[in-house]
């Protein structure tokens, strides 16, 4: 068997081929299938199958589209209640693709309808865990409480965890490779490797996971520190129940106005410079302008599921770069317009006087967005008040304003939004972003 691993960097997202004797599967696609016909039609294969581990929380799939265009059937664990065709795929199921038999195992724990897929051809055999098993981690099990039709609490996910991890890969080989859906950067878990994939046996041994411990340690290390969870992720499970819509058909319509303003929730996505020489008053800057930029997350988290919004571009050729994008997590349908700005009534972003702040940190009121367990790691100014990003739209409001405040990450990325997000809700107050600046308080 032939096994192609596709990597969509800004959600540290893994989806997989499998090719064999002219047949392919298709595991865990991401919203765009382009990258998946490009391959099929390279090793002249027939698509025939399209798996999904789980239903996702943090991207849309493109599983019923696949479907519907190629006729590949859809598999997935009938614990999921997926409202599109398919055929259930649970303990000892087995599909064959060409000479390779894909077999699944139900391994719940990241939720409650998880399946890993066992591939075996002669003497390879592969894991596709989904998000249950990662590369020196295992699938956070916080995600359904506020998620989907099925809200299972965090402490019966995790128990199932436990069960999945001490029973369900027991009877598999070391030299099993194990690729997981997710790699370091992702939510779905707290301390994924950069490694794409590994050895059961290696997890065996390095894995915190596999380790001896009782059921009540294995449950306290899996259910403390988990990062915070983004507000589209339940939108996305219900959407990915359902299926998504047909990507070019979802993104065709949604209008492009050129040198123009807007009003409502507006979301710039220009370099945070360029965004300082001038915006929209009230607008979000949340920086697009890398390929690899934590867009789709931070969208994802200070925009709600269904909140209208406009987004501003620099230039016209942006903008199916830009759409794409935003369907990554669904959210083409709150997408009002994309526009690119007239050059007039833009409001302007002071620059912090880095030298007075520096001796005068009394001064000025400190905001720190970074995630709890950031802050409870490090702290870089011990007069510094939390305010992790993902809320923040919600306790701006409570920031005193009787000194210029001062928003600051970890590395500057995020205070661009931060900062942007503040002045929205605090409009007279002066407020700067400390950006890559926050490099020079660090031990």
């Amino acid at each position: 068997m032939d096994i192609k691993q596709f990597e969509y960097k800004p959600l540290a997202h893994y989806s997989y081929a499998i090719v064999s004797n002219g047949e392919m599967a298709i595991i865990d696609p991401e919203r765009d299938p382009k990258e998946y016909y490009a391959f099929a039609k390279a090793q002249n294969a027939t698509i025939k199958a399209i798996i999904e581990t789980h239903p996702h929380a943090d991207f849309v799939s493109s599983h019923l589209q696949l479907h519907k265009e190629t006729g590949a059937t859809i598999y997935n664990s009938k614990k999921l209640g997926a409202e599109y065709p398919h055929k259930s795929f649970d303990d000892g199921d087995k599909i064959t693709i060409g000479n390779c038999t894909l077999e699944a195992i139900n391994t719940p724990g990241h939720s409650p309808d998880s399946i890993t897929i066992v591939a075996t051809e002669a003497n390879d055999i592969a894991l596709f865990t989904g998000d249950t098993l990662f590369i020196g981690d295992v699938g956070r099990p916080d995600l359904r409480e506020k998620a989907g039709n099925m809200k299972a609490k965090r402490e019966e996910l995790a128990e199932m965890m436990y069960e999945t991890i001490t029973t369900k890969f027991s009877n598999l080989p070391d030299n099993a490779v194990v690729y997981p859906a997710h790699g370091a950067g992702s939510l779905c878990g707290k301390n994924l490797s950069d490694a794409n994939s590994s050895t059961l046996g290696n997890e065996r041994i390095g894995n915190w996971a596999f380790k001896e411990q009782s059921k009540q340690e294995f449950m306290a290390t899996i259910l403390d520190g988990q990062p915070f969870i983004p507000s589209y992720f339940g939108y996305d499970v219900d959407t990915n129940k359902a299926g998504a819509d047909n990507l070019e058909t979802a993104i065709s319509d949604i209008p492009f106005k050129k040198n123009t303003t807007a009003e409502g929730l507006i979301i710039d996505i220009r370099d945070e410079a360029d965004f300082k020489k001038g915006h929209l008053e009230g607008s979000i800057n949340i920086q697009a302008i890398s390929e690899n930029a934590k867009f789709e997350t931070w969208l994802g988290s200070i925009v709600q599921p269904e909140e209208a919004f406009t987004l501003v571009i620099a230039t016209e050729d942006q903008t199916d770069y830009i759409l794409n994008r935003v369907a990554k997590i669904g959210y083409e349908k709150q997408l009002k317009e994309i526009i690119t700005l007239a050059p007039e009534n833009l409001n302007e972003t002071e620059t912090l006087d880095l030298v007075d702040f520096k001796n005068n940190l009394d001064s000025y009121t400190i905001i720190d967005i970074r995630n709890e367990s950031e802050v409870n790691d490090e702290q870089f100014f011990k007069n510094a008040h939390s305010h992790p990003l993902n809320n923040l739209r919600d306790t701006a409001s409570t920031i005193t304003t009787d000194k210029p405040i001062v928003v600051h990450c970890a590395g500057g990325y995020r205070s661009a939004a931060g900062s942007s997000i503040v002045q929205r809700v605090l409009r007279d107050a002066k407020v700067y972003d400390l950006s890559e600046a926050i490099n020079d308080f660090k031990n």
